[in-house]
């Protein structure tokens, strides 16, 4: 097929057929096949038209709409088993949830066994594969593919319990393609055999036509490779019939009859395997949509075989691509996670997805958390972290035990932002690719990583210089605070402080500051702007003569008012009990009050069309202390006691320099686009240079050197410490007066701010440590002087 495939052609097929069938791709570029691919727009029509032109009824049942059902899925039970080459009369396909409840199925007949049963799996496998070895009398995990052909070599040991031998056909962290022989090299160790194909199955002809060879039991994911419907399947050799017999559990339709009043008796259908296993009620509009599915799948791919070819010449080009791409010093950017005994262009050893992590100039690991900052905002979609794959993850990088076990304890969980403990990287980048990807889309993620990644200059070995005192020794101060603003609710609009007005500084940071939080009903999670945007939309403003705080909604009328006391009949439900929600807040696990009112919760949830209502974390006092602090990665607060905050996300204030600012939107604006607000980077100080400074001498980024600062003059002067600098998002691309997401401040700070692998801008900061805080009140106020110290001189 390969040598007479035409794939210049097939591509150019793809890229026309594609603006028709998947009109959802419209300038997104889809990298994450191996989660889920896409689903065609003839495939939901012609499912469509078939669910109202036929009607479907329950098949537990005499009537003609439960007849067609029956026939139906019986119909395309088989066409499932001849599109993976099984013959009906060796195999039966099982209907299940999704791959791992396949897994479930054979885990739950092992685990009847009255002897218990061995079970070995192989390190690339899957979560779901390793979850069984909890099940397993005796497990054992094969590190490699020569553990597991020295463990073939073997004499079969004879016992009296089942084992099992589990492995994937293709890796879903790299797509490295494991030997299908050791399916019948393992059964003559009388050791039976799973295999997880979902990810082989997207991208490949997966052929069970050689019963002898084929595995005992296959797992498949039907969304993996069709995209809809959303269904799994087991293939299971017939002659396993045996194993499920001890299923204790039973449903509807897997027995004949059951007696539960004053005896309890049942009798298990002893039909066909699939009859014993799909309890309860098949999901029969969804296995109608897999006929369909797979009747489209040919029509628009032609055959598994194309796509497989296709797919082969794309990710030979993709990896090609990344392995050449070099910073200016030599330096290679991508740190591929392959085998050289499995190149990119072979089918037979290594499907259509590559594993990576990207490095700096200076060779140090670019965070992955940062990478899919800037995916997110150019629209491109993949997949990084752990993969659900940990020991294929724990082999790429070089993690020992002891050491997930230590950065699991060093707060590291999959998804968060920490992603290069001790010098190494917990998880990867994994692209991969599907039926309807083309080369345009591989040059376009490598045109990606080129723009952004790719360093053309070599990193300046000096630092920010200090502030200087003023070259003409004017004695005025080089800095003032141009403004104070307040987040009364986390990731709602600011309030800013009048100007000259003393505003209150706490441990937590300034007064009224992330206090609430909307909170989404039934889960408890706080709500942010980067998911839902609109909340920029939600301005808060503070009456402290009224004593409320009133929130209205820009474009509306409505608004809401939050009274500012802390009145406890506010959270307190009929029967007099306080309410409280168990709220999630950046990972922080943390107890806030819930405002019964029904016209809060009105506002809020009309406002972002999500059902949520407002919450208030206690302030901290010495009966009631905060329970969040300050984040431990924070570069220049490490090894001191941590800052308690309450709802924001690392440090108690943020703040943000004016000239830095002002450089930024002249990097933005000289490539032609728009100008940041400074309300995007939500920060609580703005400083500002003094304007009777001799002109061109504005110091943007001075404060990436700073210790700290003094706000304030010799009638009352307030310290604080620098903590390091801010790790942006892509929520600053939030415009805070529309709440439509752009591409920018993020692009540009990303080009041309990124420090370790992390896109810095603004700085955190705290009430200077060791200072008693006990009696005294501390203020500053906009308008105030600013003094600035760091390692290296006293600043003015």
């Amino acid at each position: 097929m390969a040598s007479t495939f035409n794939h210049e052609a097939y591509n150019d097929y793809i890229e026309h057929m594609r603006i028709s069938e998947y009109p959802m791709l419209k300038d997104s570029l889809y990298l994450d096949h191996a989660g889920s691919t896409l689903y065609s727009k003839k495939l939901m029509d012609r499912f469509h038209a078939e669910m109202m032109s036929s009607l479907y009824g329950n098949p537990h049942s005499a009537s003609p709409s439960s007849q067609r059902s029956t026939q139906d899925i019986e119909s395309i039970r088989l066409q499932a088993l001849t599109f993976v080459s099984a013959d009906p009369n060796d195999f039966d396909l099982v209907f299940t949830a999704n791959t791992t409840a396949a897994i479930k199925l054979v885990l739950e007949a092992f685990r009847e066994q009255e002897n218990g049963f061995w079970y070995g799996y192989h390190a690339d496998s899957h979560t779901s594969l390793v979850g069984v070895r909890e099940a397993a009398k005796d497990h054992q995990c094969f590190e490699s593919d020569e553990v597991v052909e020295a463990w073939l070599k073997r004499p079969s040991e004879v016992g009296s319990s089942p084992s099992l031998f589990a492995y994937p056909a293709q890796s879903n962290m790299n797509g490295r393609r494991l030997p299908m022989s050791w399916a019948a090299r393992a059964s003559s160790k009388n050791c039976l055999t799973l295999c997880d194909a979902a990810a082989y199955a997207a991208t490949a002809p997966l052929r069970l036509d050689d019963v002898h060879s084929a595995p005992d039991f296959t797992v498949l994911s039907l969304a993996k490779i069709f995209g809809f419907p959303d269904l799994g399947a087991l293939v299971v050799k017939k002659k396993c019939a045996n194993l499920f017999e001890r299923r204790q559990y039973f449903g509807g339709g897997t027995v004949d009859l059951v007696v539960c009043v004053k005896e309890q008796w049942h009798a298990l259908r002893s039909g066909s395997i699939h009859e014993q296993l799909e309890d309860g009620t098949l999901p029969i509009h969804s296995i109608v949509a897999l006929g369909t599915a797979m009747d489209t799948h040919t029509d628009l791919f032609s055959s598994m075989e194309h796509i497989a070819c296709h797919t082969t010449q794309l990710a030979r080009r993709l990896y090609e691509g990344l392995s050449s791409l070099k910073h200016m010093n030599g330096r290679r950017v991508c740190k591929i996670y392959t085998d050289d005994r499995h190149p990119h262009n072979d089918a037979s050893t290594q499907g259509p997805t590559v594993a990576f992590n990207l490095m700096d100039i200076q060779g140090r690991w670019v965070s992955n958390a940062e990478v899919e900052k800037l995916t997110s905002i150019k629209n491109i979609h993949l997949r990084t972290g752990g993969l659900c794959n940990p020991g294929g993850v724990a082999n790429a990088l070089d993690l020992s035990p002891w050491e997930m076990r230590e950065n699991f304890s060093a707060g590291f969980r999959c998804g968060g932002e920490n992603d290069i403990m001790n010098g190494k990287p917990t998880g990867v980048i994994r692209v991969s690719l599907g039926a309807m990807s083309t080369m345009s889309d591989v040059e376009r993620f490598l045109d990606f990583v080129t723009q952004f990644f790719v360093e053309n200059v070599e990193p300046s070995t000096t630092s920010v210089l200090s502030t200087p005192m003023l070259s003409d020794g004017s004695l005025y101060p080089r800095f003032y605070v141009e403004s104070l603003t307040v987040y009364p609710i986390k990731s709602c609009a600011g309030w800013q402080v009048p100007y000259g007005e003393p505003w209150d500084v706490r441990k937590e940071g300034l007064a009224w500051d992330r206090e609430w939080c909307i909170v989404k009903q039934g889960t408890g999670a706080a709500l942010s702007q980067k998911a839902y945007p609109r909340m920029a939309l939600l301005r808060p403003h503070l009456d402290f003569k009224s004593g409320v705080m009133r929130v209205r909604l820009i474009g509306s009328t409505e608004h809401v008012t939050i009274p500012l006391s802390k009145d406890p009949r506010q959270f307190t439900t009929p029967d007099l009990s306080e309410r409280l929600c168990d709220a999630s807040v950046c990972g922080d696990k943390i107890k806030a009050r819930m405002y019964t009112s029904s016209a809060i919760a009105y506002f809020f949830t009309s406002a972002l069309g999500v059902p949520c209502t407002l919450a208030r974390f206690p302030a901290a006092t010495q009966s009631s202390p905060s329970v969040r602090h300050s984040k431990a990665h924070l570069p220049k607060d490490r090894g001191s006691s941590p800052r308690p905050i309450l709802l924001s996300n690392e440090s108690p204030i943020l703040t943000i320099s004016r000239s830095s600012l002002n450089r930024l939107n002249e990097t933005i604006k000289a490539k032609g686009g728009k100008a940041a607000h400074h309300a995007v980077f939500r920060a609580n100080i703005i400083i500002a240079e003094d304007p009777l400074s001799p002109p061109g001498q504005e110091r943007p980024w001075a404060e990436d050197d700073w210790d700290g600062m003094t706000i304030g003059d010799d009638t009352g002067e307030t310290q604080f410490d620098l903590l390091g600098g801010c790790r942006r998002c892509q929520m600053v691309c939030v415009d805070q007066k529309s709440g439509e997401k752009n591409q920018e401040p993020f692009v540009t700070l990303a080009k041309t701010r990124r420090f370790g692998g992390k896109v810095m801008f603004g700085v955190h900061t705290a009430l200077k440590s060791g200072d008693d805080l006990q009696g005294r009140a501390w203020r500053i106020s906009s308008g105030s002087p600013v003094t600035t110290w760091n390692r290296v001189a006293e600043a003015d």
